[in-house]
């Protein structure tokens, strides 16, 4: 069961003509490099993030997706746009799809005699549709550490002690399927700590769970001076963008539309938003808020139109991330 292009020059032209040429190569050089940025019209890319093996012998795939818009959102239901073959089409997928790259989104766990099989997730939005490929080929096989890497955790950090960071831990307190009415605020509280402290904040600040972080202590990062154009606004020194480190819990929409539902207090990012100032882990200049003491996030979710909707929490060190999902039913 599965559970994831040159022609003759007159006299008077041919003094122009070599600025000419080179100007026509270095314009033609600069379209074929040029990468645009879109905020709309673009479609989703569904992405297979790679596999673990698990004790048991079977395996669990790690799904997640690029928005390639900076301000396009989609609701996508399950459905012929939005779902999973062979078998059911709902595997757990996200039906609401912030913009830009939002990686290891939801796993799924297959058989441990998956052999050569694949499992494939479909998506379209904007008219176009994208696969992405799930399996448990050996190029695809992936550990803690391969996951900070492909989010930037810990600041493109690729130490060693990464390989066993364990995740964040997660407990939504009260029910996890609830009922509220339109307008009526809805009360979340989610207790999180890091059992390892890893990786830790930059600050040195103690963080729910474990006090002493499992990887010696070293020189503590000088912090930047406030608005810092040194950290805003460096550019980028890797493919993937750094995250800040440390523990952070946010609540976001993963089943429904977001665009009728306010969180009080606004929630971190959980999507790629590397844009300074941007509310994200990767947002320059990566501040991460100092967590609550006693690890208990509190918000409020307030529904402006009926339907069903599902929240997640989602608790990250800046490396790992961990989920809880709340299913509510909103009234008139």
């Amino acid at each position: 069961m599965i559970r994831a292009r040159c022609g003759v020059l007159s006299q008077g032209v041919r003094l122009i003509a070599a600025p000419l040429v080179a100007f026509v190569l270095l314009a033609t050089s600069a379209s074929a490099q040029t990468r645009f940025s879109y905020s709309s019209g673009q479609p989703l890319e569904p992405a297979y993030e790679g596999w673990m093996q698990n004790q048991d012998g079977s395996y669990t795939l790690y799904f997640g997706y690029q928005n390639t818009n900076w301000e396009q959102e989609f609701d996508v239901p399950v459905g012929p746009e939005n779902s999973f073959s062979p078998g059911p089409a709902d595997l757990g997928q996200p039906t609401h799809f912030y913009p830009r790259r939002n990686p290891f989104l939801f796993t799924i766990q297959v058989p441990k005699d998956f052999g050569t099989k694949e499992i494939v997730w479909t998506l379209t939005a904007n008219g176009v549709t994208r696969k992405a490929f799930g399996s448990v080929k050996s190029d695809y096989l992936i550990d803690p550490q391969v996951i900070s890497t492909e989010v930037g955790g810990d600041n493109g950090n690729l130490a060693n002690d990464l390989r066993t960071n364990i995740p964040p831990d997660l407990k939504v307190e009260g029910a996890l399927t609830r009922t509220v009415k339109v307008g009526q605020p809805l009360s979340l509280v989610a207790i999180s700590g890091d059992p390892d402290n890893l990786p830790p904040r930059r600050d040195g600040r103690p963080q729910p769970g474990l006090k002493k972080s499992v990887r010696p202590e070293g020189p503590r990062r000088p912090a930047a001076p406030a608005n810092s154009p040194a950290v805003v606004y460096r550019p980028p020194v890797a493919v993937t963008a750094s995250a800040g480190p440390g523990l952070h819990l946010s609540w976001t929409v993963y089943r429904g539309k977001a665009s009728v539902v306010k969180f009080t207090p606004d929630q971190m990012k959980t999507w790629n938003d590397t844009r300074a100032y941007g509310n994200s882990m990767w947002s320059p200049p990566y501040d991460i808020p100092v967590p609550p003491d006693d690890g208990k996030w509190t918000a409020n979710a307030v529904f402006s139109e009926p339907g069903t909707y599902v929240l997640r929490a989602v608790a990250s060190d800046g490396s790992l991330f961990t989920y809880e999902n709340v299913t509510v039913t909103v009234t008139p």
